[in-house]
């Protein structure tokens, strides 16, 4: 029996290391995976607004294009032009490149003697190709490659195909871009969660958006996580130094859905740690042991007294000592059972109390704990025989309803928000506080079959109905959220 109740306590306890484990591991993952998902969205947002006048500046760009081939039929002497002057009457930069796709002459000084076939093989490649076609070609947003700021670019070779006229115009100085920044929002990701040092949006080179080229090239391990993301489209990571700490660098394919030229396909790389993680499991573990030694002392010292009360702790392993409703750990188990009944409906109603935070602040945490009980009681009072409550922790409560539809998930939601109000109306503190319950729907396998994304989604259902008012439920919708009723 000894042996037993040490074997309970240690692979319960081993089990819930795991589960802590697992969950900072996730939490670490998530904050990457928001970062990678909220640059993306700040990318095509600007993309988007940036394209309704894009074709106008293109257009710009082509005439004044006209404007040098036509200046260059009169005068092919380039030493002669005077590029500052030109470039203050077409309010773009200009590029002059010679056959080895050199630049020879420039209204931007620093640039003259850039070599892109030594820089920049792919666009050298591109360049060659465009020279050959001699059409005018316009690409999205790129750098420049002293400053690092971002412009657009557009490249037509002269008729003789001797040099390549290359116009460069300003993306940073346009409305548009201060409106949809996405380097301000870059730095609001870094500075927002710990685990991220720095992003970057990388070119067809490799070269970073912002940053001028010889202060962001790519390490050799870098570089080729670089060009394997580029080439295959799937994400890779290197481990290297940030600033002398130990980094993650993960590399993310990037794929414009309006730009059509050689700047259509980026790259993000988020340089990130793992301290927080680490340090996380660290503690953990720290606690794990600390927590094995006591539960070994405690279950050897006390194992002979309870061995007949063998069936309590199980007991108390899987439901909430408050309440005495079911908990998360059973919940997990019931819903997976659940699932794998594939013939049949079932659905999650989450259900949670709106300002219940007021009840422990203003009353107490004793009237907080009375509280959560008369909600256990309506809930297991309210729902059908079969469905089964749950709490899931603080005000966090879960129905799971088998062999049911969508109608009769809605019904039950409904009467329980009405029930959980109608019982705090006779309670006069509690209604002053404006203490109500919202409630949100997925079910399953309408809504997906896989345990973690229908609860996802049912605390999304969740989180909609408390931002359209609270004391509500709402139904998980693809699309969007459905309201479907009031309480």
């Amino acid at each position: 029996m000894i042996g037993f109740a040490l074997f309970i306590s240690i692979g319960l306890s081993a089990i819930d290391q795991q589960r802590l484990e697992e969950q900072a591991v996730k939490h670490n993952q998530s904050q990457v995976q928001q970062t990678e998902e909220m640059v993306t969205s700040s990318l095509h947002s600007f993309e988007k607004a940036h394209y309704l006048f894009e074709e106008e500046t293109a257009s710009k760009m082509q005439e004044n294009t006209y404007r040098l081939l036509d200046k260059y039929k009169d005068n092919p002497h380039f030493d002669e032009w005077d590029f500052e002057q030109l470039e203050q009457q077409l309010g773009m930069d200009i590029y002059i490149l010679d056959t080895e796709n050199v630049i020879t002459h420039s209204s931007f000084p620093d640039d003259i003697g850039l070599d892109f076939e030594a820089c920049c093989e792919k666009l050298a490649s591109v360049l060659n190709e465009r020279r050959e076609a001699g059409h005018f070609f316009h690409d999205g947003m790129d750098i420049e490659q002293e400053t690092g700021e971002v412009k657009k670019y557009s490249y037509m070779a002269t008729p003789d195909k001797q040099y390549m006229i290359e116009l460069g115009y300003s993306v940073e100085e346009s409305q548009i871009f201060e409106e949809f920044n996405f380097f301000r929002v870059m730095e609001n990701l870094a500075d927002q969660y710990d685990s991220i040092y720095d992003i970057h949006v990388l070119n067809i080179g490799g070269y970073s958006l912002g940053e001028p080229v010889d202060e962001a090239r790519l390490s050799p391990e870098r570089r080729e996580a670089f060009e394997k993301t580029y080439a295959t489209k799937q994400p890779s990571e290197v481990e290297e130094e940030w600033k002398g700490e130990p980094a993650i660098y993960r590399y993310t394919p990037y794929e414009s859905k309006v730009d059509n030229g050689t700047t259509k396909n980026k790259v993000l790389e988020i340089v990130y740690n793992n301290n927080e993680l680490q340090s996380v499991l660290e503690e953990n573990r720290n606690n794990f042991y600390m927590t094995l030694v006591i539960v070994l002392t405690v279950a050897t010292a006390l194992a002979l007294l309870i061995s007949h009360w063998i069936a309590k702790p199980m007991h108390m392993a899987f439901h909430d000592s408050l309440t005495g409703l079911k908990n998360r750990a059973a919940f997990n188990d019931f819903l997976r059972s659940q699932l794998r009944q594939k013939s049949q409906e079932t659905a999650l109603i989450m259900v949670d109390l709106d300002n219940f935070k007021a009840v422990n602040d203003t009353l107490g945490h004793d009237r907080g704990d009375v509280l959560l009980k008369q909600i256990a009681f309506h809930l297991s009072s309210t729902i059908r025989k079969g469905d089964t409550p749950f709490r899931l922790g603080g005000d966090e409560f879960m129905i799971i309803m088998p062999h049911t539809n969508r109608e009769e998930a809605e019904s039950a939601a409904a009467r329980v928000i009405s029930d959980i109000q109608h019982s705090i109306e006779t309670d006069h503190s509690l209604s002053m506080l404006n203490v109500t319950a919202s409630a949100g729907i997925a079910i399953a396998p309408e809504h997906g079959k896989d345990p973690d994304v229908l609860f996802k989604k049912a605390d999304s259902a969740l989180y909609a109905s408390k931002e359209k008012g609270k004391n509500q439920y709402h139904v998980y919708e693809e699309d969007g959220y459905e309201e479907d009723e009031t309480g």
